[in-house]
């Protein structure tokens, strides 16, 4: 896994979200670029189908939800299926070893926003890993949105 570099980190709000609201219906999309190292953290009310490359399909989409009085964060990964054609295996250890560096950058990237609601920095975080193959398609467990603080 390479270092993070939050200089390499470029946010978008859409859809009238900005970093003090809202809350919920808050959704990330993280794409990057393998020339550049940069990663794109595009935030608002639906994920940014724009901004995923359709061909290599690497992108991260993460949602936060309400349960019950507390949060979490969901989100899902697509190991294979849906055109993809590159080895499932090798795709869910990219995804596994590369997640802390996606939510790195959410973390950082809308760190206004968790600064203002520092209660979320305790909220869990699963991630599907979505896969035809019984073996990668599961839910995982990341922690808290915490453990991603900068």
């Amino acid at each position: 896994m390479s270092e993070f570099d939050q200089n390499k980190v470029k946010t978008e709000y859409r859809d009238n979200v900005t970093y003090l609201q809202p809350v919920e219906e808050r959704k990330y999309t993280v794409t990057h670029s393998d020339s550049t190292g940069e990663i794109f953290v595009t935030i608002g009310t639906k994920y940014a189908i724009d901004k995923i490359d359709y061909s290599n399909r690497d992108e991260v989409l993460l949602q936060l939800n309400r349960l019950k009085d507390n949060y979490i964060f969901y989100g899902e990964v697509l190991i294979d299926g849906e055109g993809i054609t590159k080895n499932s295996s090798i795709r869910n250890y990219i995804f596994i070893t590369e997640m802390p560096m996606a939510l790195k950058a959410i973390r950082y990237g809308d760190r206004r926003f968790f600064e203002l609601h520092d209660q979320l920095d305790k909220s869990s975080i699963y991630i599907y890993f979505k896969s035809t193959d019984s073996k990668y398609n599961k839910l995982r467990y990341f922690g808290n949105m915490g453990m991603y603080k900068n």
